[in-house]
């Protein structure tokens, strides 16, 4: 049960009080027994007591005024938690490489409010929000993927084919797949959005604008901009999202020169009751000066309810095509998982992957490393309870 301080609560933190107001603390403790394999010369394995393998560990604060007239002002504080250690999680300042590697940010320093720090407005015509939030093109990439971009089953499009050569860096032997570098692929810092009301008829939509409030040699670094499109109605769901970041100054090969990100996907799901059915498809390109990267994967999957539990499995890839890259390296991950709730709020899972490199790709999973062209494999055994 979530713990609701009304009335009390806000007397304390705002020095007033309201019937018509409400502030909830709630959070997610999950802990993981996360093992990693790797073959092949060079191979390391490995094996961790790490959190997140079922849904992400948090801490938050969140709360909501009604203003009268249909209008409503909210807030909403979340911190990530690396429970298996008690670290806070990382957060990225200015949406920049360098943003999230500054001193006070490698999240050893206690909470930061990584996951969504912001204020909102809304109304019958939709909400104003303003601050640290989801990207609206990242929604398709966990809404419709049965694992939720958790664990060892996280879809390819977020992890992406190990290979070649990090276009920002010049470093070899590092992630070729935009996804692995961009950071707004998740989230933006210095955000504002905007959501459609949800009263159109099963049509949905959200649109942001974030800035890296750089100075003026690099003020188009980490500015960038989002939005998402879809309709749901009973079983069937759908949505289109976009996301283009620019990029300039030291964080790419080569000082000063501008290029930008750009990535689009589409995702589904039906739901035929006694199994839901997820789809996504994505693209991510890269351009900056000379080195250009494309990446295209997709996912298939589904979430199958079993008494108290529920089976979930997917099938997901990514490829690689780079003027970088000699061959157009590809990753393919089988992953397979159960859920068990022993009440609402707490769950016992596992989940197991077996993830194939092809053309030149040395993906692995759950930390381990592989060879060139080797396999790799992992299991998450874990427990989650919610509050």
């Amino acid at each position: 049960m979530k713990k609701s301080l009304i009335a009390l609560a806000v007397l304390a933190a705002a020095g007033a009080a309201s019937a018509q107001s409400s502030v909830t603390l709630f959070g997610i403790v999950d802990a993981t027994l996360a093992w990693g394999r790797g073959n092949g010369a060079g191979s390391v394995d490995r094996f961790q007591l790490t959190n997140s393998g079922y849904n992400s560990s948090r801490l938050g604060f969140r709360g909501t005024e009604d203003l009268g007239g249909g209008m409503s002002a909210s807030f909403w504080l979340e911190a990530g938690l690396n429970n298996d250690d008690g670290r806070g999680a990382a957060t990225n300042t200015n949406n920049t490489i360098a943003g999230g590697a500054a001193a006070g940010q490698a999240g050893s320093q206690g909470l930061t409010f990584n996951r969504r720090s912001t204020v909102s407005l809304a109304g019958n015509w939709g909400e104003l929000r303003l601050g640290r939030d989801y990207t609206p093109s990242f929604w398709n990439l966990t809404v419709f993927d049965p694992f939720g971009t958790n664990g060892v089953g996280t879809n390819q499009m977020l992890n992406g084919v190990a290979s070649g050569v990090n276009p920002f860096t010049g470093t070899a032997a590092a992630s070729a797949n935009p996804g692995g570098f961009y950071p707004t692929q998740v989230r933006a810092s210095n955000s504002i959005g905007y959501f459609l009301p949800r009263n159109l008829g099963g049509f949905y939509g959200q649109a942001m604008y974030y800035s890296g409030e750089n100075q003026a040699t690099g003020a188009r670094d980490g500015k960038g901009y989002s939005g998402r499109v879809g309709y749901a109605a009973g079983p069937f769901n759908v949505a289109l999202g976009y996301n283009r970041q620019r990029m300039v100054g030291t964080a790419t090969t080569v000082a000063g020169v501008q290029g930008d990100i750009r990535t689009w996907n589409i995702g589904g799901q039906w739901d035929f009751g006694v199994a839901k059915l997820m789809g996504q498809y994505g693209r991510d390109d890269v351009q900056l000066g000379a080195p250009e990267i494309n990446g295209r994967g997709w996912l298939i999957g589904t979430l199958v309810p079993v008494g108290a539990g529920e089976i979930r499995a997917s099938y997901s890839e990514y490829r690689v095509s780079s003027n970088i890259i000699a061959n157009d390296p590809k990753s393919q991950k089988f992953a397979l998982g159960y859920v068990h709730n022993l009440s609402k709020r707490t769950a016992l899972y596992t989940t197991y992957a077996y993830l194939k490199n092809r053309d030149g790709a040395n993906s692995a999973v759950n930390g381990a490393s592989t060879a060139v062209n080797e396999n790799s494999s992992g299991l998450d055994l874990g427990i989650r309870h919610s509050f």
